[in-house]
């Protein structure tokens, strides 16, 4: 079994020296002894603006993670219709799961910009969760901020929240029985914890090192994406922003870059 500090070395990862420099408390190690995880996410790049280096490590480590996206990111491009769009855009989802080592790569077909917090989309993430059985589930900022300034998206606020939701839902028989007498789907109570990437209020952290070069050519894979967003080259682009965020989290772990999230256990 893997070690339980979610890095593959044996740094000290306390974070107390820099967790007390920036008044903030250090950041725990994720746990470790789990041995699959779903990742919820509303876009294509999600993940790879926020956890892709920790995936790339925990697949080193012999771990399974599958990728549930609720949209294809259709509306994303402002230069492109979205019957154009979407499939360019999960070409690219699925090139830059690949960088990491994730294979399983599915889309709920949510309209982009206007996904809905409600049963429907409770129902298809538990749905996925008893598919998939994981012990961990990843998503994204679930609140209405990114550090009380930056206002969320609603496709980012619905499926996190909804996420947070159907771990419960897919556990209980009662809640969504459909899915076990017309999908066949048995209830799946296995959802140990739940991990918010890009979250506020992290208590936890990966070490970004090991998987922090793939994360960064995985991002790279969202060209199109990347190239309507910004005119700057997008492997500076992409190195800048996930080597920054990285950088900012080793104060509160021990002077390691390290990937954030903040857990809630089950």
């Amino acid at each position: 079994m893997a070690d339980t500090t979610g890095t593959t070395g044996t740094t000290d990862t306390t974070g107390a020296t820099g967790a007390a420099e920036s008044g903030l408390p250090p950041l725990a190690p994720m746990p470790g002894d789990w041995r699959r995880a779903l990742a919820v996410v509303a876009h294509p790049d999600d993940l790879e603006y926020g956890c892709a280096a920790a995936i790339a490590g925990w697949i080193d480590g012999g771990r399974e993670v599958s990728y549930l996206l609720a949209t294809r990111g259709e509306a994303g491009i402002d230069t492109l219709d979205p019957a154009v769009c979407a499939p360019l855009r999960e070409r690219e989802q699925r090139a830059s799961a690949a960088v990491v080592g994730v294979t399983s790569v599915e889309f709920l077909d949510h309209r982009d910009g206007v996904v809905e917090y409600g049963t429907a989309l409770r129902r298809d993430i538990a749905a996925a969760i008893r598919r998939h059985r994981p012990e961990l589930l990843i998503t994204l900022n679930h609140r209405d901020t990114w550090g009380g300034t930056v206002w969320n998206t609603p496709d980012h606020r619905a499926v996190g929240r909804a996420s947070l939701d159907a771990a419960a839902d897919a556990g209980n028989r009662w809640i969504f029985p459909e899915l076990r007498t017309e999908q066949g789907l048995e209830p799946w109570d296995g959802v140990r914890w739940i991990a918010v990437a890009g979250s506020t209020e992290p208590t936890h952290a990966v070490d970004a090192r090991p998987g922090l070069e793939r994360s960064v050519a995985s991002l790279m894979e969202h060209r199109t994406y990347i190239e309507a967003l910004t005119d700057a080259d997008p492997e500076t682009y992409c190195r800048d922003f996930l080597t920054g965020n990285a950088r900012r989290a080793a104060d509160r772990f021990g002077g390691v870059p390290a990937v954030t999230f903040e857990l809630f256990p089950r």
